[in-house]
């Protein structure tokens, strides 16, 4: 089955369904308010009735589609080889803490590749949207990563690995590496949205440990569509099974790939990691 730009539009329909309900809770809920899924890591009612209307939603449209969603986990029932991939309130922390920076992000996997992608960022009402093949865009207009070349002077992007205590030490060896040549390190706490700012050239990259698929399915093609280079630490392209991310431009990402190794590898990150593969369609 093909993409086409049907599917991207409908993505940003589900985005729209799903910010609406964000944006009746904005600010009226708390961190009071939310359930801890686990350690640093929280859950709230905002998240649960966004994926709610998301996935009906895909289900009306795509029935035959399966579903990968934060909340939900895994619908098994697709048999079409097509994959949607959900966070339904991509920086759950800061929207309870009132930190107005949180997205929608929408993927969808046609067999092993990220085919669409739509991340919304409903306060700004912006949308970043790619499909493969067809470029980047935001709110119509076609992205294009920056022409930063090195990590010498590069605006990063980055997020702590605050649910994964067992990679903070050498997280911070790459950290440290990172800000002693970079021109600044931001970590502003939405994955989706560091990889739609990466691709739209606001950010010279974006590099990350331990994140899960629904953060970076539609970020990937973003960054990608606009002219970037995305993988995982070793370079390589297990990065939706591993969590480990680098996206940027093809000079900075290069860069990142050859500091990160100097401090560890794919292989020792993947013996500290529980299975992180990503369920079949």
């Amino acid at each position: 089955m093909t993409t086409s730009g049907n599917d991207v539009a409908l993505a940003a329909q589900a985005a729209t369904l799903g910010a609406a309900i964000l944006l009746k809770h904005w600010e009226h809920l708390g961190k009071d308010d939310a359930d801890l899924k686990s350690r640093n890591d929280w859950v709230s009612r905002a998240d649960r009735e966004s994926e709610a209307a998301i996935v009906a939603f895909i289900r009306e449209h795509f029935p035959h589609d399966a579903i990968l969603g934060e909340e939900g986990g895994v619908s098994a029932e697709g048999t079409s080889g097509r994959t949607w991939i959900i966070d339904p309130l991509d920086g759950t922390s800061n929207y309870l803490q009132h930190f107005p920076v949180w997205s929608v992000s929408i993927g969808l996997k046609t067999g092993d590749e990220i085919t669409v992608g739509v991340v919304h960022e409903p306060l700004r009402d912006l949308f970043f949207t790619a499909e493969r093949g067809a470029g980047a865009f935001r709110n119509g207009e076609r992205m294009r990563v920056s022409s930063q070349a090195t990590v010498d002077g590069a605006f990063l992007a980055t997020g702590f690995p605050f649910r994964a205590q067992q990679f903070v030490d050498v997280y911070t060896e790459i950290f440290r590496e990172v800000i002693s040549v970079s021109k600044g390190v931001r970590r502003a706490g939405s994955a989706a949205i560091d990889l739609a700012y990466t691709a739209a050239g606001i950010f010279d990259g974006f590099f990350e440990l331990h994140l899960s698929p629904w953060d970076v399915a539609a970020g990937s093609l973003l960054v990608t569509e606009a002219g970037g280079v995305f993988s995982d630490f070793s370079g390589g392209n297990r990065w939706l099974e591993r969590g480990n991310i680098i996206g940027a431009p093809p000079g900075v990402h290069a860069e990142l790939v050859r500091l990160i190794n100097r401090f560890v590898s794919e292989d020792q990150l993947d013996r500290r990691s529980s299975n992180r593969a990503l369920p079949s369609a």
